[in-house]
This record gives structure tokens, sequence and C-alpha cells, in this order.
């Protein structure tokens, strides 16, 4: 649902930063997997209960997963490299309830799967319908540089940034958020399910 401010805010320093990288030798692939792994620390750092050690890698990772695509668009959009940026995202995402269920089991685990859950339902309407929209030729105009279709919903990448430092912020207040992100995270499933089978039937 924010997305496509926090992009606009983002954009400049973002192309800044993938200009350096660029001119340093980097593709986009390879900022793609170091901000893979920097974001794969948060899962002891969470684990452990190191939480700000976890919320410092989580933006680490968020700030590579900007920059990568900024560095595709000055080396040129791949699909390896769309594939391989998406493919790591929903890994990280799915990662960090995880992380908080290892931290404390007793807790968090029921609310943890409920959001990995939730994650499963928003990440299938999304990869579902990018590949029927790629068959289609069909576009977002608001996001024309992305390698697949984005199609928007009430929890998109924003949001779910959001959900994750409070999580680091408030981690004893974990299972209450979970809960309550995981079900805006279905009304999006619904909607995506709804909006991408009524475009795709006509």
């Amino acid at each position: 649902m924010l997305d496509r401010y926090t992009i606009t805010l983002i954009k400049y320093p973002v192309k800044q930063l993938a200009l350096v990288l660029h001119k340093g030798g980097f593709s986009a692939d390879q900022v793609s997997v170091i901000g893979f792994l920097l974001g794969v620390m948060a899962l002891p750092s969470i684990a452990f209960e190191y939480y700000y050690f976890g919320l410092g890698f989580i933006i680490l990772n968020r700030v590579f997963d900007g920059i990568d695509g900024a560095v595709a668009r000055i080396q040129g959009i791949t699909d390896s490299g769309g594939f391989l940026d998406i493919s790591l995202d929903f890994l990280f995402y799915s990662m960090l309830p995880f992380a908080f269920v290892m931290a404390n089991p007793a807790a968090n685990a029921v609310a943890g799967a409920f959001l990995i859950f939730a994650f499963i339902g928003t990440g299938t309407s999304f990869l579902a319908f990018a590949v029927m929209a790629s068959k289609r030729n069909i576009v977002n105009p608001v996001y024309k540089h992305k390698s697949l279709y984005y199609i928007g919903g009430l929890t998109e990448g924003t949001e779910t940034i959001g959900c994750l430092i409070l999580f680091c912020l408030l981690p004893g207040h974990f299972a209450s958020i979970a809960y309550a992100f995981g079900s805006l995270c279905w009304i999006t499933t619904a909607t995506r399910i709804w909006t991408g089978y009524c475009t795709l039937k006509y």
C-alpha cells in the first residue's frame, strides 16, 4: 500500500549507492547475495535474543535489496536476477518469524506459525499472478522498472519492514503484532486472489 510512496522517497539515495557499487565492479546479483547473507545473520541474533543486532541486519538486508534493483537498472535487468532477488526476499521474510519462535518457543510458536502461514498466502498470490501477467504481457504502470509484475495490496514491502522493526523493538509483544499483521496479510491475499482472478478471467 505504501511502496509507491517509499520508492519515490528513497529513489535518489539508492541510485547514488548503486552507482558506487557499479563503479566498484559489483553486479546486481552479487549485491542480492551479499544482502541476503547479511539478512541471514538476523536469525542467530534474534534467536539468541540480541534483538538490536537482529534489527541492524534486517535494515542492512533491506538497504541492499533496494540497491540491487538500482544496480540492475544500470547494468541491465535480467530474468535470472529478478528470479534470484524475489527468491531470496521470500526466504528472508519467512526466516524472521522462525527466528522469534526460536527465541521464545512457548510464547511465539503459534503466532509465528500463523504469520508464516499468512506470508505463504501473500507470496503465492503475488508470484502466481506475476507468472500469468507475464504470459499476457500485462504491465503494472506503477512498477514498470521491475523484472516481474508487482501486484499491490494492503501489506507490501514497506508495511512488512515496519512490522519486522516492531518485532525487534518490542519482542515481548511479538505474538500480538504477528497475529495483527498476519490478519492484514490475509486481507491482502484475499484481495489479490479476487483482483487477479477477475483480471485474468477476461
